[in-house]
Parts: C-alpha cells; structure tokens; sequence
C-alpha cells in the first residue's frame, strides 16, 4: 500500500521537475531573443519620416530626437511622456542651440504615463497631422516594447526605429553588471506581457484594457527638463 502511493508521487514529482525545466528554458531562450533585438550601437534612419517621436526617459532620447529634427529626418517633433508641469521652455533651456525648433516643429504630450498610452497619445497627434510613417526615438532596451504598443496601436503608419544607446550600455558589458541585468530582465517580462496582451486583443480578448505598466520616463522640473529626460545612462 505504501509503495503504490510513493510511486504516484515521485511521477507528479517527476513531471512538475520537467515542466518547470521546460518552461526555464522557454524563458531562457526568449530572453536571447529580446537581447538579440538591442542594438548596440546607434544608427542613423536610412531614410526621412513624415514624423519622429520620442519617449522620454533614459539616456539622451529628447537631444537625439531633436538633433533627428534638426537634421530634417522628419517634419514635427512629438516628446511623449512630459511631465505636466514642464513646458516647452523648460526644455528649450537645456537645448540652446534648437530654440527656433521648439517653438515652431515641436509639440509636447503631458497625457502619456507609460508606454501603452505614449502609443494612444502618438497615435492621436499622427493622425490628427495625417503623418503615415514615424522615426520612434527611445532607449534600445525599451525599443522592442515600444514597436510592440507602437505597431498595435497604429498599424496604418509606417514606424522606423531609431535606438538611443546610453553610455553606461557602451562603457560596459551588460552581463558585468547587476543593475543593468535586472533592467534588462524587468524590460524583457514587461515585452512579454504586452505581446501576450496585444495577441490576445487581436483576438478579441482585450483582458487588460489599462495595463499596468511602468512609465518609460518623464520630464521632471527639478532639474532642466532634457537633463531628467535624460538621467539613466542606459
């Protein structure tokens, strides 16, 4: 009697081991997947857009979007994600050399909290301007997510991706450092769940109609707009 009910036990045992396994592997072999997408260098877009767009948050992403503005890679300018307070001043003093930019091709959208509205919000102004192809400016570990809500939410326009690569990503590699590990691991669960949450929309199971997710950035006026924008180095 003892040993037939030890031997059902080691199988659920067995196969709760096997299952586990496979699902670590699944998660390992996605996560190779998401990092083969980072590009590790920034590379200019091969070609002009009706608009650029710009996530704030993380290294650089307002000076490179506005330097792309500059460089005639599209007409206007959208920076998603300003803090309400911040205004186009606040970011014109940390830009000097790009005033002129600022008050005639650049609009600010203080409604966007994280990536899933900066796509509500950029889809709203581009088909307001009747734009059909976009440059998306953000981080390279942030861009994949972003195509993702990007793409679902306005499949009618055209997005050219241009990654900002912070210095600390260049300075070191990822894997030598723990911080830049677990954000890149945080980055990749959050992918995850928002292809699950789109395929899943796309048919027609909307389970999480405002998802949770954590805000890409905000331009905060504590320091000069750009420079919050700006504060991680990755």
């Amino acid at each position: 009697m003892k040993a037939r009910g030890v031997a059902p036990r080691r199988r659920l045992r067995a196969a709760t081991v096997a299952v586990l396994a496979i699902m670590f592997v699944g998660a390992a072999v996605g996560f190779v997947g998401f990092l083969s997408q980072l590009h590790g260098t920034e590379i200019k877009p091969g070609g002009h857009a009706d608009g650029i767009v710009v996530l704030t948050g993380g290294s650089s992403r307002v000076s490179d979007a506005v330097e792309l503005l500059a460089g005639g890679y599209g007409k206007r300018l959208l920076i998603s994600g300003v803090h309400p307070t911040s205004d186009a001043a606040d970011i014109s003093r940390s830009l000097p050399d790009s005033q002129s930019l600022m008050s005639c091709c650049v609009d600010l959208d203080h409604s966007a909290v994280n990536t899933r509205s900066n796509a509500a919000e950029t889809r709203r102004w581009a088909h307001e301007r009747g734009f059909r192809s976009l440059i998306v400016v953000t981080s390279n570990y942030h861009m994949p997510r972003a195509i993702v809500e990007l793409s679902h939410a306005m499949p009618d326009i055209t997005l050219i991706p241009f990654a900002v690569v912070g210095d600390k990503w260049r300075d070191e590699p990822w894997w030598t450092s723990g911080a830049t590990f677990r954000l890149l691991l945080s980055e990749y669960v959050k992918y995850v769940a928002a292809e699950v949450r789109v395929h899943l929309a796309d048919i027609g199971l909307d389970l999480m109609p405002e998802a949770g997710d954590v805000p890409g950035g905000s331009l905060v006026p504590r320091r000069s707009a750009t420079a919050q924008a700006n504060r991680s180095g990755y």
